[in-house]
């Protein structure tokens, strides 16, 4: 449970740094933020799996770049949901998805170098959202 409440925080924090980062993306408090954090999880979890396994083709051929447009559409419908989470555009929804991706990885691979386990505070490296 610890574990699933700092990833939540987590990515709440780095959600809220997107949304000061990328035009186009607005966190309006951290209420939005953490709202936003779970929505977003829950949405990469159902709506995310589905269309990664629909476009498996095409994520195959574009070695594996379609899963930022997949992410980008996640991180729209997310929005949609949440009041003061907003996404403006799918460009401003891919910038945001990239964002989110590598700032995951680096605190992956940080909380992977200082020796804690990233793999169960932060799930898989790489994991875009949850």
């Amino acid at each position: 449970m610890t574990g699933i409440l700092i990833h939540v925080a987590v990515n709440a924090v780095l959600l809220w740094i997107v949304g000061q980062m990328i035009r186009g993306i607005e966190v309006r408090d951290g209420k939005a933020a953490i709202f936003g954090a779970i929505v977003l999880g829950l949405a990469q979890m159902t709506l995310g799996k589905v269309l990664m396994l629909i476009s498996l083709p095409i994520t195959f051929l574009t070695f594996g770049l379609f899963l930022f447009v997949i992410n980008a559409i996640v991180l729209m419908t997310a929005a949609a949901f949440v009041d003061g989470f907003e996404v403006d555009g799918f460009g401003s929804a891919l910038w945001g998805s990239l964002a989110l991706g590598v700032m995951n990885l680096v605190i992956g691979l940080v909380m992977g170098a200082v020796g804690l386990a990233s793999t169960v505070v932060f799930g898989t490296v790489g994991a875009i959202f949850g």
